[in-house]
């Protein structure tokens, strides 16, 4: 814990900060969730890639300890001592926005979203009523209605990454 936020439970879910022994189950969830979620929008050959677990352990190893990183939050959420989600937010990386803070990552398996993970993990690395922004696919209305729900709303800004159409929401 690295004393910026305590720990939270609800509904049997425990959210921490991300210490560097969660590498490999951050870098499992992440590429799981990105099958869940992105499947038929993405393409196979990015999914299915072999090495794919092994970039998202690098992805996360730096995140954790390299410390022009230090001002992002990384918070994992565990259920019954399973990591079933994992979120990163920090500065605004935009350069045409106002924002306190961007998420980059939010992820839970499928199987437990609607428990409160994805909140928790929300609150974890972005106080609620802090200004924020972040990128969702267009298509994931399931996603898009979350957000929604935490006071985030498409500013009219779109993008396509890795193949997939994106918008911006904002909270302010």
């Amino acid at each position: 814990m690295d004393g910026r936020y305590a720990p939270t439970m609800k509904l049997g879910i425990r959210v921490r900060a991300a210490v560097d022994r969660d590498v490999p189950l951050m870098a499992r969830l992440h590429v799981e969730s990105w099958r869940e979620t992105y499947r038929g929008v993405m393409a196979d050959t990015v999914l299915d890639d072999p090495e794919f677990i092994p970039r998202r352990e690098r992805f996360w190893t730096g995140a954790i300890t390299e410390p022009r990183y230090s001002a992002n939050r990384i918070a994992v959420a565990e259920r019954d001592g399973q990591l079933i989600g994992v979120a990163m937010a920090g500065p605004a990386i935009e350069l045409d926005v106002q924002w306190a803070a961007q998420l980059y990552v939010l992820y839970t398996y499928a199987a437990v979203q609607g428990l409160g993970a994805g909140a928790a993990l929300l609150d974890a690395v972005i106080e609620p009523n802090t200004t924020a922004g972040l990128w969702v696919s267009d298509s994931n209305p399931r996603a898009q209605k979350f957000y929604r729900k935490h006071g985030f709303l498409p500013d009219g800004t779109n993008k396509v990454e890795d193949g997939v159409s994106e918008i911006r929401m904002v909270r302010r």
